[in-house]
């Protein structure tokens, strides 16, 4: 994957605006059609203390709302920490929103205060399909765009 391409793309279509779930749709689009590996891909935003609710997103149905208490997306809300899950079935506490999820990135979203206001999600019907690499790079997209 071309990740600088990609962050071009995106900061180009999103340049000016503003609004956050705009830029979240506009970051869970281009993000999902760029690889194969990307089954589902989104956000899920911060809506209350310890409460996320499902934002922007890509693919089939997501959970609605996730406690920062359960699954891949509530502990990297709740420790503010990139999480990489090559096997979902191995993590404890997994939500299956998607029977076909094999494995997860999820990513801390954090505005200029440097506050969590969402996590990216994406996860893939592959076993163990994201690197480090993917984690660092997405890390920087999201970085350029919302913080």
């Amino acid at each position: 994957m071309d990740y600088a391409e990609l962050t071009g793309r995106i900061k180009a279509v999103a340049e000016g605006e503003t609004d956050e779930i705009a830029l979240m749709a506009t970051v869970a689009c281009e993000v999902h059609h760029a690889d194969d590996r990307f089954d589902w891909t989104g956000f899920y935003r911060v809506v209350a203390p310890e409460l996320l609710k499902i934002g922007p997103y890509q693919g089939g149905h997501g959970c609605l709302t996730i406690p920062f208490s359960r699954g891949v997306c509530g502990a990297a809300a709740r420790t503010g920490e990139v999480q990489l899950v090559p096997d979902v079935d191995a993590f404890p506490g997994h939500i299956a929103c998607a029977s076909s999820t094999r494995s997860e990135l999820v990513l801390p979203v954090r505005n200029k205060a440097g506050e969590i206001i969402a996590v990216f999600d994406i996860d893939s019907d592959r076993p163990d399909a994201f690197t480090e690499t993917d984690a660092r790079e997405l890390g920087a997209l999201l970085d350029a765009v919302f913080a």
